[in-house]
């Protein structure tokens, strides 16, 4: 594992977003839902798609806040534009399950 400096983390913005709306994104190679996420008023709306189809269906995301990546470039998937990186991690059968606080906070709040 290669170390990193603690500037480096710093460097990636990390913030909690609610998910404001969910939609099926069957046009992807990979099952995945768009998502659209308030990140407060200094960030806004972003929008991405995650490959989280294994644990959610669009309607159980709605108010769910998550974590994500917000100081990525945009990055084209498919036919839509993603513009931060929703976190998650592998269960035992390697499908994504969501990142995200154990308490309701302020959107765009930043992890450190």
């Amino acid at each position: 594992m290669a170390e990193i400096s603690f500037d480096d983390f710093l460097r990636v913005d990390i913030r909690v977003g609610t998910i404001l709306r969910a939609e099926p994104y069957p046009e992807a190679r990979k099952p995945a839902i768009k998502l659209w996420l308030d990140f407060g008023p200094e960030i806004g709306e972003r929008k991405t798609s995650a490959q989280i189809t294994a644990h959610y269906a669009p309607g159980t995301l709605i108010g769910r806040q998550v974590l994500a990546v917000v100081n990525f470039p945009p990055r084209q998937i498919g036919k839509f534009m993603s513009e931060v990186l929703v976190l998650g991690l592998p269960d035992e059968n390697g499908d994504v399950v969501l990142v995200g606080p154990d308490q309701t906070i302020p959107a765009g709040g930043r992890l450190h």
